[in-house]
């Protein structure tokens, strides 16, 4: 696990010092090792070629692992980010092949697979991972990012220079790329609470979508799609002679091996695992696993003072169940205050949520744990949302109102307000009806934090132009859904776009920022694709996420399988009115805003109006804390 950034010149000179702070910006990352190599290339037009890396170190701790690396057979130097689970049974098929390798680490198995098989190597893979290869025969630059996503790239093309990185701060960092906001990615960011790939918060820098590659040849950069959960047949739902299962519970069962399999791959280190354990079904569902594999994990889970908050019960019942090494952290709602300050200077991107995600990751790495296993993707895979049975009917629903003229969607969703019964999914109903249009799908509208209506008045004057680009990608992933069933179609467009872009991108940055690997068993690609290709129907009947619950053969007790579902919530409703007050109101206030980078884009009149909304009871604490994070971030890196 690393960090990784590198710079391209084309007929021009990398600047001095360029290499060298970029790849220090990222030491957080990377706490272990560093290390830069500069190329030059003239086949064609002159070129330099700067790689850098910051490296965590999981496997093979020795020197021969050291980043960049070089393949002295084909002249190929790769930087790498992330972890080939697979890579002893890949370096295995490459040894009988005749390949012969010099160190013991999965970044060697990557070059030495792309010397063989080229970009199909991308096939073989089971893993995280992002990385980029100088491809010396081809003078090329070779980017990949896996399939769903787990590590981020991105990149930025100014002038002479291609640049990319792990973080969107260490290009902007480097003082090739203006530090310009993206109104594009603004939109997202205030439809959603995050941009959303392949746009950031700055214009100019992109996202390498998951399951994609770039190519950067003589100036010209060519993307492809590689893979997708919808692309290619699963073969989950088979067994040994190829039939279909016929009901759920053949489904689990031929789930299982998937299942145990991601997550025992998923062990492979050469240091400590452990395991973030909740006591909700996805943690202990990997424990549970693990045992049943003859491992005894460490888990770690963290505990609150305040019991309106702690859920150690559920964790302790289920460290006692399997014998787990388990570990309390001992917390207080004051200590989680305490930490806000440093998880707003950790964010790669503005988030609306990452507070929890960065205190857990804190809290574990000062516990010794460099490794941990997060059950992360479980509630996206296994469909364990409530949105997974409202969000079929609510689309029933809203199939009729696209034959409504739109002058008329107004009048009827101001009489659907007055007779429904006033609660929140009413409200969105209404919503959906009198959006005209503006809402491509229910789905998006559970997302949302501001809607299009409230989004015109913080960001007025946005032209359609800017409006489709914003709203490409959930577009595209809307089309490719459109061939799934209700429920499975919610489980993709969860996983191209909340979880990708939220979940993901606050896992991977704020564990990253206090050097803690975090591993996801449950978003296995070849496990996710098994699931989605599974009946929608089969994953609702009854029990809470009943594929998942069935393939662990009942080795979870019913009180963890059956208690409300709940996360890892903090009181910052309470906060916000109280002990954060003098901290948000003045970042919120017409002066700040104005005069800050948003001066120009937001109106600084509405902004304080949702401020004021909140404190008055009328609007959600996300809409102004979200607002926040964004004013600071954008102070702090524009």
């Amino acid at each position: 696990m690393c960090g990784i950034f590198g710079v391209v010149a084309r007929n021009a000179r990398i600047p001095d010092g360029v290499l060298e702070r970029g790849t220090q910006s990222l030491a957080h990352r990377g706490p272990d090792d560093s290390g830069t190599i500069l190329l030059r290339d003239s086949a064609s037009d002159p070129v330099e070629i700067g790689l850098g890396n910051r490296r965590l170190a999981i496997l093979d701790l020795s020197p021969l692992a050291h980043q960049p690396m070089h393949d002295a057979e084909t002249g190929n130097w790769i930087v790498y980010n992330g972890e080939i689970y697979n890579f002893r049974d890949i370096r295995d098929e490459l040894q009988k092949a005749g390949t012969s390798f010099v160190s013991h680490s999965d970044t060697e198995v990557i070059l030495k697979a792309y010397a063989r098989w080229g970009e199909g190597c991308l096939a073989k893979f089971r893993g995280m991972f992002a990385f980029a290869l100088w491809d010396a025969r081809r003078h090329r630059l070779f980017i990949a990012r896996d399939p769903m996503g787990i590590k981020p790239l991105y990149y930025a093309q100014t002038g002479s220079y291609f640049l990319f990185a792990s973080e969107v701060r260490t290009l902007l960092g480097t003082g090739l790329v203006q530090p310009r906001i993206d109104p594009a990615g603004l939109i997202n960011y205030l439809t959603f609470g995050s941009a959303y790939d392949p746009l950031t918060l700055v214009d100019g820098i992109r996202s390498l979508p998951s399951g994609h590659t770039l190519t950067w040849e003589i100036g010209v950069l060519r993307q492809a799609s590689y893979w997708d959960l919808v692309d290619a047949p699963a073969v989950a739902a088979r067994d040994s002679a190829g039939s279909l299962a016929d009901n759920e519970k053949q489904a689990a069962e031929r789930l299982q091996p998937i299942l145990e399999e991601a997550v025992r791959l998923q062990l492979v280190s050469d240091v400590p695992v452990g395991v973030f354990l909740s006591g909700g079904i996805d943690s202990s569902a990997l424990v549970s696993i693990l045992s049943r594999g003859g491992v005894t994990p460490s888990t770690f889970s963290i505990v609150f003072r305040e019991a309106d908050f702690s859920e150690a019960q559920h964790s302790r019942a289920i460290a006692a169940k399997f014998h787990t090494d388990h570990h309390e952290i001992n917390v207080s709602q004051t200590d989680v205050l305490a930490a806000i300050p440093d998880a707003l200077r950790a964010m790669d991107l503005p988030t609306m949520d990452g507070i929890n995600t960065y205190f857990v990751s804190r809290e574990t790495r000062r516990a010794g744990v460099k490794v941990a296993l997060s059950g992360l993707g479980g509630d996206e895979v296994f469909a364990g949302y409530s949105s997974f049975r409202s969000l079929p009917r609510i689309e029933r629903f809203a199939l009729p109102w696209k034959r409504v003229p739109r002058t008329l969607r107004g009048t009827l969703a101001s009489v659907f307000r007055a007779v429904a019964p006033n609660n929140d999914q009413n409200r969105k109903l209404s919503t959906l009806v009198s959006a005209n249009g503006r809402i491509l799908h229910p789905y998006f509208l559970t997302r949302m934090l501001f809607t299009p209506d409230q989004r015109d008045l913080l960001f007025p004057g946005i032209d359609e132009v800017t409006v489709g680009t914003a709203s490409a990608s959930q577009y595209d992933s809307l089309q490719r859904s459109r061939a799934l069933d209700p429920i499975n179609r919610v489980s993709y467009l969860e996983s191209r776009c909340y979880m990708l872009n939220t979940l993901l991108r606050d896992a991977d940055g704020m564990s990253m920022s206090q050097g803690l690997e975090v591993r996801v068993p449950l978003i296995d690609h070849q496990l996710a694709k098994a699931v989605l290709a599974l009946p929608g129907e089969w994953k609702l009947n009854g029990t809470p996420k009943k594929l998942l619950v069935g393939a662990l053969a009942g080795s979870l007790p019913d009180e963890i399988v059956h208690r409300p579902k709940r996360g890892f919530t903090l009181p910052f409703e309470h906060w916000m009115r109280q002990e954060l007050r003098p901290e948000i109101e003045p970042v919120l206030g017409k002066k700040r805003i104005s005069e800050g980078p948003l001066g120009g884009m937001l109106d600084a009149n509405q902004v304080e109006q949702v401020w004021k909304d909140f404190l008055g009871g009328g609007t959600s604490w996300s809409r102004p804390w979200s607002l926040y994070v964004l004013q600071r971030w954008c102070e702090l890196h524009l």
